[in-house]
Formats: structure tokens, sequence, C-alpha cells
């Protein structure tokens, strides 16, 4: 098994900067999934890695030995593309020992190999196969057969579950997670999906730009997101932000929108005292926008008028998407609120859930 780090790594194609000074470590046995908008650089970064493309500086290591001329075949690491790329005329059996086969690898050795990859996997009753004869599922789980009978020092996945629909990607994020703990060995993953990052990792990377935005835990990063990219990037539906000042009224610090104010709990008064009067930008989470009738007893809350544009009733819970003056934001309510469209409630806010960005930065204030 191995530790993989990217260190000081740059990426150019010609002008274009494309990885900008990228620094990670990644942990043995470590599920780390790289995560950002189409065009951030996760997927560069992983053909780095994989010796698919070349560094521009830095180095990249594997264990304790620097990688940068390595051939790929000789980096111990094995890749799960977006696309299956299995061989239409092969069985899934020999698609799965073709790797091995070009490494002269021995008969027995490939077939004890291919049977266990196949159990793991559940495949087993597939291995004599076209992948036509196969559904997109079971040519993902094909595609990562094959890369687990090479036995790796680490996994790479590129995307895997995008060509995938919705119930399908669900059950395949289990079933890679399982793959994981029955393997203990080191998986880089990457994805644009924040949900997949959120359920999956146990480090994630967010990456923008080219640069490295945050790198945490799953729950962290929700907590405390450092910046309005990372707060906006991760969670779903992405956390309401408000343009607003904060202003002195006596003893109090107030957050100000134009269109309402709510009120900082004054134990954090110490925290954003040096912001009174300057421009901030005011993040809460749907979750902690409360339909007043549900809204639960022991938090801080303060009351805003809104007005409700459209609801969209998901059975486990119900989502508002709500006006007041020129703001829109959305709520995540109890599904047993009766608010509908037309109706004018006012919210509650969890001042015990919130967030201040700098406006000039974009910076967390904590």
């Amino acid at each position: 098994m191995a530790s993989v780090t990217f260190k000081n790594i740059n990426k150019k194609f010609g002008d274009l900067t494309i990885i900008k000074n990228l620094n990670i470590e990644v942990q043995d046995k470590e599920f780390l999934v790289l995560v950002g908008p189409s065009g951030c650089g996760k997927t560069t970064a992983l053909r780095l890695l994989a010796g698919l493309e070349e560094i521009t500086d830095g180095e990249i290591i594997i264990g304790d030995r620097v990688v940068n001329d390595v051939a790929p075949k000789d980096r111990d690491i094995a890749m799960v593309f977006q696309s299956y790329a299995l061989y239409p005329h092969l069985s899934v059996y020999d698609n799965m020992a073709f790797g091995l086969k070009l490494r002269k690898t021995p008969k027995e050795d490939i077939k004890r190999r291919v049977t266990e990859a196949a159990e793991v996997l559940g495949i087993t009753d597939l291995l004599d196969r076209k992948p036509r004869q196969l559904s997109g599922g079971q040519r993902q789980r094909v595609a990562v057969g094959r890369a687990i009978v090479r036995e790796p020092k680490v996994f790479l996945f590129d995307e895997p579950l995008s060509n995938l629909d919705a119930k399908l990607r669900v059950n395949m994020r289990a079933e890679i997670s399982k793959l994981h703990q029955r393997l203990k060995t080191t998986f880089i993953y990457v994805t644009h999906d924040q949900t997949e990052a959120m359920t999956m990792a146990t480090r994630i990377a967010v990456i923008n730009k080219g640069d490295l935005q945050q790198l945490d835990t799953p729950q962290n990063l929700y907590d405390q997101p450092n910046n309005l990219f990372v707060a906006g990037f991760i969670g779903s539906p992405s956390m309401n932000f408000f343009p607003a000042k904060l202003v002195k009224s006596g003893d109090k610090i107030n957050v100000d929108t134009g269109d309402f104010q709510v009120q900082i709990p004054s134990k954090l008064n110490a925290t954003y005292k040096d912001y009174v009067g300057k421009d901030v930008i005011f993040g809460i989470r749907p979750e902690n926008i409360h339909d007043p009738e549900y809204a639960p007893q022991n938090i801080s809350g303060q009351g805003v008028a809104a007005k409700v544009d459209v609801t969209e009733l998901m059975g486990n819970e119900t989502l508002l998407y709500l006006v007041s003056g020129k703001n829109t934001f959305v709520a995540r309510v109890d599904p047993r609120s009766k608010l509908r469209v037309g109706n004018s409630p006012q919210v509650v806010f969890d001042m015990g859930k919130f967030h201040i960005f700098d406006a000039a930065t974009e910076k967390a204030i904590r």
C-alpha cells in the first residue's frame, strides 16, 4: 500500500495554467475525493498521477518514490475511466485478464485474481458474457474488476459513475465504498458531483480554476467552509447568500441585507466587531431556515418576513423557494409544513448556524 503526495505541482498547456501549485498529501489507505466544477483541473491532476500527462513543475511521490520520470505501467497504480473502455470482442473474463496477460503473469495466478475480483464485485456469473450483453452497471463493475486484478498500490477513479442513471449511481457509490473497506488500499476519486464526494470520501479536496480551495473531512467542509466557493459548492440545495452590511444597534450587531435584519448572537460580537459598517456576505443553509410552526425549540431563532414563490414536496422534506424584497432563497422545512405558494410567513433563521464572508476576499470570517 502507499501514500501519494502532490508537491508544488503546476501544469500548463501553452500559456494556459490548468493547475497552480497543488499540494496534497494522501494518506495510505485513504479514500480521497477531488471535487470541483468541470474544467477545474481535477482530472488533469489524476492524469498527472497516472503518468498520462507530463508535469510542468513539482513532484509526485508514491510511497517514498518520486515518479515524475517513471512510466505509467511501472507506477503500480490502476485507473478506472469514465468510459468503460472494454474490448467488445472479449469476454468479461478476458477483459479482466488482458492486462495480466500482457505482463506475462502465470495462467493460474490470472485465474485466481480474476475469480477473486469477480466474487468481490458479484459478477462471477457474467465471466463468459461479452460487454454488449451487460447493463451499464455490470460494465462498470467489469472495469473496476480489471483494475482490481492488478493488485495496485493506488486506485484512481475518473468520474466512473457519470454514465449511469441516478438509482444505479446510488447503488454503485455504496459498492465502491464497500470495495475500499475490503481492499484496504488507497483510493483517489475524481467527480464533479458533491453528493458522491460527501458520501464516499475520507477527505475531500475542493478545487476551483486549478487552485486547491480546501482539504478536509466532508463534515468539516460542510460546517466550516473556508470561503464562499466551498460554501456554495458543498451542499444541495446550496447555501443561501445575501449581500449585507454589519450594523451596530446599541450593544447588538445585526446583519442588514437591506430587506431584513437578523441579530448575531452576542457571544460572537468580538468575532465580528471589526467588520461593523463593512460589506459582507451572509450565508445560511436551507435546512437552517424553518417553517415557524415546526421550528425546533432550542435554536437561536430570528424571524424573517418572506413570501412563498415555489414549493417542492419531496416526501421526506419540503423545499420552499422564498422571496424577501430583492432577495430570493431556499428553505428545507419539515414535510408536515402547510406553507404553499402565495403564503407570507415569518420564516425562522437559526442564528446558531450561519456564515459570514468578507465581501472583498470571499474568505470566511470566524
